[in-house]
């Protein structure tokens, strides 16, 4: 409605017909019955996997060997970490909302599984003799409908840390929703350029529009500005602050053991999966062969092939997860924020208004095909500009005078100086006086 409505405003924009999504909705109870089912046990086996991959890659980038004992190559230590935390005291603070307490993870696990239902891991197949599409289902707002799910499993971390009875878990919760409402704007926003392009918010229509070229190209900024969001919305590292162990010893799980701690780390790990086959879905041809090998190769694109190219391209996302938290230290949270207020959002504003004017000059035929590269490119250029150009405003403000402590409050060193220290710490020296040697009498 919001397209067909603009295009009555934009000349030039037409409205987009209805998605085809005759597909769905005709399977059989039992399939999907079937489907529902493989996609939990997918889901299950991907995070048991990742966990280990997690801790092979870092083990190695750190010089370690990381689990080789349980199983092939440590393949089960995840599976033996997961029965030891089942089986390990559950212990609920006095302080608590029981109620809340234990409802909180399950808030957070289970719209981690629900969001995958529209997710499309491959065209239509024979499946046990009945043709469906590989994908549970479909509808014409499913990327709206997987931000809105994501947004409630958000609510379970900042109720679980509310719940606690704990300051840790409080600033945690705290954190984990001003995280929230920062990045998931700058990412509804990174989407928006999409909608433009493909003319539909269906997932499975979006992969179809991707058939020549994917988005991922041709919408840069986009896919980066998705790409950083996506890692805060995961509260992954650099942007883990939720749960920042220096500050905050665990964050918003602090007070949680045994299952229910469980269950908060395998929210985590899905939703990384989640995000991962979003961000294949929408910028990356969703199953479609990567590389254009069905260009070569006829059925690269057919029955049950396109589900490696899927999960090749969520993988590859993942292992960008892992790289960044054994590469970069966390962040300080006030340059988190400005960077979501002053650089993500603004910039993906900007974004969205130079794609909507290029989207309608090239369907108006304003410019040829190479002018609307070049301008593309200048674009690209300023936005990367944009990127690094400091506060001015923070540095020419002067430092206010330390104010006099209250007296019987608990004493707080003054600031530095000039205000807060920025950058690297100050070298240290060493008093370079030779030292003399003490006597045996000295000695005793």
């Amino acid at each position: 409605m919001m397209l067909a409505h603009l295009a009555g405003v934009i000349p030039g924009l037409v409205p987009m017909e209805a998605d085809d999504l005759s597909a769905f909705g005709q399977d059989a109870w039992w399939v999907i019955l079937v489907k529902a089912l493989l996609i939990f046990l997918v889901l299950v086996l991907l995070t048991l996997f990742n966990i280990w991959w997690e801790r092979r890659v870092v083990a190695r980038m750190q010089h370690r060997i990381g689990p080789n004992v349980h199983g092939p190559f440590g393949l089960l230590q995840s599976l033996a970490d997961g029965a030891k935390l089942m089986f390990k005291e559950d212990i609920i603070p006095k302080a608590a909302d029981k109620v809340v307490f234990v409802l909180a993870p399950i808030i957070a696990v289970i719209p981690a599984f629900v969001t995958f239902s529209v997710i499309p891991f491959g065209p239509e197949v024979n499946f046990f003799g009945e043709r469906t599409p590989l994908q549970l289902t479909d509808m014409p707002v499913a990327v709206l409908f997987v931000m809105a799910v994501a947004s409630i499993g958000i609510y379970g971390i900042v109720l679980g840390g509310w719940s606690s009875g704990s300051t840790y878990s409080l600033l945690g919760g705290l954190r984990s929703s001003a995280q929230m409402i920062s990045y998931e704007v700058a990412m509804g926003l990174a989407l928006v350029a999409v909608f433009l392009y493909a003319g539909s918010v269906s997932t499975s229509e979006i992969v179809a529009a991707q058939d020549d070229v994917w988005f991922g190209l041709i919408l840069v900024p986009s896919f980066v500005i998705y790409v950083i969001a996506m890692i805060g919305e995961t509260n992954r590292a650099p942007f883990d602050l939720p749960e920042a162990e220096g500050e905050l010893v665990g964050g918003f799980h602090t007070e949680y053991s045994s299952i229910k701690f469980a269950l908060f780390f395998l929210a985590e790990y899905v939703n990384m999966a989640t995000v991962s086959a979003l961000a294949t879905t929408l910028f990356l041809g969703g199953w479609h062969a990567p590389f254009w090998i069905d260009h070569v190769w006829a059925g690269a694109n057919e029955g049950y092939v396109p589900v490696i190219w899927f999960f090749g391209k969520v993988l590859t996302f993942i292992f960008f997860f892992i790289w960044l938290r054994g590469s970069l230290p966390r962040l300080r949270y006030d340059q988190f924020m400005a960077f979501g207020w002053k650089r993500l959002i603004p910039i993906a504003l900007l974004w969205i208004v130079a794609v909507a004017t290029l989207r309608v000059a090239e369907m108006e035929g304003w410019f040829e095909q190479q002018n609307l590269l070049i301008g593309i490119g200048i674009l690209a250029a300023v936005f990367l500009v944009l990127f690094f150009i400091g506060d001015q405003d923070d540095e020419e403000v002067a430092p206010e005078a330390a104010a006099a402590p209250r007296p019987g409050a608990f004493p707080v060193p003054p600031m530095p100086a000039g205000g807060a220290v920025r950058g690297a710490a100050a070298p240290l020296t060493f008093d370079s006086r030779p030292t003399v040697a003490a006597t045996s009498g000295e000695e005793s």
